[in-house]
């Protein structure tokens, strides 16, 4: 299947580009958000909508034989989904507050799931006019607005003469950012949804430190990306993300970096007494 995952890659990023055109028109015109708020109090907006039914359209016709798990489709049981060796897992407005509040930083994420590990992951910006790509084996890559396509290297190091660079979500209350005292002195560069896990795998921060809950479709794009930039994504037990392998599509608390040199367990082991 490795082939197979780099000849889905570039359809796959381009059908996020092409959901975030819809989304960007109602983006544009405020009186089409249609703001409600689901069973878990959270928000969604016809961009969340319209994006998931473009997406899932379109993976129909690309995989028809590949099951498809989206946030706005969650609903289906874990006797149906532990029969699936692969799918895919979609976030289709990834920080639907951030779109809300119109700070450009939301992303279409999608992500192959093969054995419960991420094979394929793509985030794409259509505010900013970035976006990510990477599948197993093969290298991730940031794509922008001209089309460019810039190799994110393996190599990261924490510089020793700089503070550890931590990006957060913006959103991110107090208690996060006290326990950041973990690391030592830092920095941190606040963010809006799984582009944290890009600003990671470009190097631009070092960690990205996850308290509180989130789903699997918030981790996964993310995760192969940062994966295939030589980083990791781990639970405060030193385990690698996996999906759906419970009822639950809740992660645990994660660290996501991308110096694997350093023994992130010491500090992380700090969370655990």
């Amino acid at each position: 299947m490795m082939e197979g995952y780099l000849d889905l890659l570039n359809p796959v990023f381009e059908l996020a580009k092409v959901a975030g055109i819809a989304v960007m028109r109602i983006y544009k015109n405020e009186d089409d958000l249609q703001i409600t708020l689901k069973a878990d109090n959270t928000p969604v907006t016809m961009a969340d909508l319209k994006a998931h039914d473009i997406i899932v359209e379109h993976l129909k016709q690309l995989t028809p034989n590949i099951p498809i798990l989206s946030e706005e489709s969650a609903d289906i049981p874990f006797a149906e989904r532990q029969t699936w060796t692969r799918y895919w897992l979609i976030d289709p407005v990834d920080g639907t507050k951030e779109f809300i509040d119109h700070t450009d930083e939301f992303s279409i994420n999608i992500a192959l799931i093969e054995h419960h590990e991420p094979v394929l992951g793509v985030i794409y910006a259509p505010a900013l006019g970035i976006g990510y790509k990477a599948s197993r084996g093969f290298g991730a890559f940031k794509c922008t607005q001209e089309d460019t396509h810039e190799y994110l290297q393996q190599n990261h190091s924490i510089q020793k003469d700089h503070p550890l660079r931590v990006t957060i979500s913006r959103r991110h209350g107090r208690h996060t950012k006290e326990s950041l005292e973990v690391f030592g002195e830092h920095a941190i560069v606040p963010c809006g949804s799984a582009l944290k896990f890009g600003l990671v795998a470009e190097g631009i921060a070092d960690i990205y430190l996850r308290l509180g809950a989130t789903s699997e479709w918030d981790t996964a794009a993310g995760q192969c990306i940062l994966e295939e930039a030589g980083g990791r994504v781990f639970d405060f037990q030193g385990k690698n993300l996996r999906y759906n392998t419970k009822d639950s599509l809740v992660n645990p608390e994660f660290l996501a970096v991308n110096d694997l040199k350093k023994d992130w367990l010491v500090p992380l082991s700090k969370f655990l007494i």
